[in-house]
């Protein structure tokens, strides 16, 4: 990795901030405020999150690779570029079709 630290006021790209590791999936805390949370992450292809649900709506942009993202249970495939809002409550899930990065960004009411 580059560098690994966010600073402020400074330009970076989220691609150059966080590395695939094999079979598994890393997370970066980018934000995190009792209000609401940014998270950055990249899977190995075929990783996943299994299904489960949380008390806010949480915005997915995926900016690498594919993903397939679950909301009750219906399939979504989503490339780079492409986002989604799991809703609050709702089960969902997340599976790396391919190598992929996402952005989490989840505001708590």
């Amino acid at each position: 990795m580059m560098n690994d630290k966010i600073n402020t006021a400074e330009i970076f790209d989220f691609c150059q901030k966080v590395d695939y590791s094999s079979d598994g999936i890393v997370s970066k805390r980018i934000i995190q405020k009792p209000t609401g949370n940014i998270t950055l992450f990249a899977f190995d292809k075929g990783q996943e999150l299994s299904e489960h649900s949380a008390p806010f709506d949480a915005l997915v942009q995926v900016i690498e690779g594919n993903a397939q993202i679950l909301i009750n249970r219906q399939p979504f495939d989503l490339e780079k570029g492409q986002s989604i809002i799991m809703p609050a409550n709702i089960p969902h899930a997340v599976r790396a079709i391919a190598k992929f990065k996402m952005l989490l960004t989840m505001i708590k009411e």
